[in-house]
């Protein structure tokens, strides 16, 4: 479709049966991880430390852990998908990450969490870029930031309705003889394993092979993505190792550390933010309000990253659909230190997290614009990866500074500033030289516009 003509009846029936068919089912797969890779959270607080015997540290170990075999495998297990064929691959690693989340259930003691949590991180290696690479590759460059800002909506609503439902099943104290926190990730992983196994039915590798497409639609899927094949293939094409060293690639690489390290410290501070409420107004909060209350800023991130990305859809994606959010996040998480009222608070932390989760679908457009084939798929784990570290590094930085200064307006600030730097990034695309090994394809073009 270009950008001024209107698209057809089959090009317009194409588009809405993958929203349909692919879309909903992956976002559900990407919710049901979020919600098992963050369940500790909610465990810990609410029975499980006492439990165990944990202190704080070995709490935070146990939670950052998670990300050791996840770094390590997301390269490798993105090339496996590009291999196998998303279908098997990301069946396996949702049914074997539900079996080890299931384990969780009957853990006894720190040795075995640490093991548990390393072994969930590699059992999940993989599958949010193989999510990501695997829609991306079903429809052309112009409609990727719709199809990604869909699936992305799963995270978001991941929160608003996985606090409470985490909340629910804590509070099954007893069922089956089970503590809460044991019967809450027994509801969360029997899900994991029935998804996964309906997954290898359900999702489809090629266009070709959809029963559900008729032959107009498949013709016209297949002739736009072998276009845009060809054009990148009429270029130099980075081997898997080239890309590893791409400039271009670390450039995106480091736009999304800020963006996830602003992810992240935003979920290590919510709490805090909770906390001081009860202080402020002599108030007790159980675990379900507080569900709700962290949810509070999500569901307006949901509407805003439809909305921004409706709109990079129609115009096609400009680099300030990604700078701006990444400047507003920037300035927005340590004014909310200042803040005055909870009201005020809040309102701003919403900003905050509708600026990251406004840039985030429209980011994940730019990799497959100038990569291809297994290129593209360790591109994107690659980025991911750098990503994960931001994650993982995120709390122990926001820590150790708050530890050095007695306050948490240094760490926001720092926050800010890896935002702020994500913004310069993507500014500097327009001008960046691609290398010499890098393929002919600007990355400003088709859908990211330089306007």
């Amino acid at each position: 479709m270009s950008e001024h003509s209107p698209p057809s009846s089959v090009e317009k029936s194409a588009i809405n049966k993958i929203s349909l068919r692919l879309v909903p089912f992956v976002g559900l797969m990407f919710f049901i991880n979020f919600l098992d890779r963050t369940a500790i959270s909610f465990a810990g607080p609410n029975g499980m430390s006492q439990d165990l015997g944990l202190t704080i540290a070995q709490f935070g170990l146990a939670s950052g852990i998670f990300f050791i075999g996840y770094i390590l495998l997301e390269v490798p297990s993105n090339l496996a998908l590009h291999r196998f064929g998303a279908r098997k691959w990301l069946a396996r690693i949702m049914v074997s990450w539900g079996i080890v989340s299931l384990l969780f259930t009957w853990v006894s003691g720190i040795k075995e969490l640490y093991i548990l949590r390393i072994l969930l991180g590699i059992a999940e290696a993989g599958f949010f870029p193989g999510a990501i690479l695997y829609l991306s590759l079903w429809v052309p460059a112009s409609y990727r930031s719709k199809i990604l800002s869909l699936f992305y909506l799963a995270q978001p609503l991941t929160v608003v309705f996985g606090a409470p439902l985490a909340a629910v099943l804590i509070g099954q104290d007893g069922f089956l003889g089970l503590a809460g926190w044991r019967v809450m990730f027994l509801g969360v992983s029997i899900p994991a394993i029935l998804v996964g196994l309906i997954a290898w039915f359900w999702l489809v590798d090629k266009p070709e092979q959809a029963r559900w497409l008729n032959d107009d639609e498949k013709q016209w899927l297949v002739s736009e993505l072998e276009r845009e094949h060809a054009t990148k293939q009429n270029s130099q094409h980075p081997s898997v190792l080239t890309v590893m060293f791409n400039g271009r690639v670390w450039m995106l690489s480091l736009i999304y550390f800020g963006f996830i390290y602003g992810l992240y410290a935003l979920g290590f501070f919510l709490p805090t933010i909770i906390a001081g409420f009860q202080q402020q107004f002599q108030v007790t909060f159980d675990i379900f309000d507080k569900g709700l209350i962290t949810a509070i800023p999500y569901l307006p991130a949901a509407l805003a990253l439809y909305l921004w990305s409706r709109d990079a859809t129609r115009r096609g994606i400009r680099r300030w659909h990604i700078y701006i959010p990444a400047i507003t996040g920037a300035v927005s998480i340590p004014l909310a230190l200042f803040m005055e009222s909870p009201f005020a608070i809040m309102v701003v932390i919403t900003i905050t997290a509708c600026s990251i989760f406004s840039a985030l679908p429209n980011f994940w457009t730019l990799p497959t614009q100038f990569l291809t084939g297994a290129s593209a798929a360790a591109a994107v784990a690659l980025i991911n990866t750098i990503g994960n570290i931001a994650g993982f590094s995120a709390g122990y930085i926001t820590g150790i500074l708050h530890d050095l200064s007695g306050n948490y307006e240094v760490p926001m600030f720092a926050v800010g500033g890896f935002m702020l730097l994500s913004a310069v990034l993507m500014l500097m695309m327009k001008s960046y030289q691609k290398p010499a090994d890098a393929p002919s394809i600007p990355i400003a073009s088709q859908s990211l516009q330089e306007k």
